[in-house]
């Protein structure tokens, strides 16, 4: 019902900047980028999945993992049906795959299983 299709990532000196880009499509019309929960996670070799970002429906409002505040701002354009996630000041820490998430309702937005749907991932490399 909902494909997920991530790009932008990159390799990228420390201090650098990032725009990834998520396209949804959809078979539903029910659906859309604007009544869906949006989100980024992110996962680095050996490590659990973790929520980066969140975008909630019919709005603007945002929430960050504190790691990331200030220096992520997640966006959507909901003519084109896209997600995005401008990352400024990128650090070492900030390796790993990035995974574009879309669920119709979670109760905790940044958890991992509350998301149904999944894009495949893109790398995001960060050197010092």
């Amino acid at each position: 019902q909902v494909q997920l299709v991530e790009s932008g990532g990159d390799s990228v000196q420390a201090g650098g900047s990032l725009r990834l880009s998520c396209s949804v499509t959809v078979s539903d019309s029910e659906y859309s980028v604007s009544n869906m929960y949006m989100a980024w996670f992110r996962q680095a070799p050996g490590k659990e999945r973790e929520g980066v970002a969140v975008i909630f429906p019919y709005g603007d409002n945002t929430n960050y993992v504190a790691s990331v505040k200030g220096r992520f701002t997640i966006s959507r354009d909901n003519a084109k049906n896209t997600l995005y996630l401008q990352m400024n000041d990128l650090k070492p820490e900030d390796t790993a795959m990035y995974y574009c998430a879309a669920a119709r309702a979670v109760i905790s937005a940044l958890r991992p299983s509350q998301y149904k749907y999944w894009g495949q991932g893109t790398q995001v490399t960060v050197s010092s």
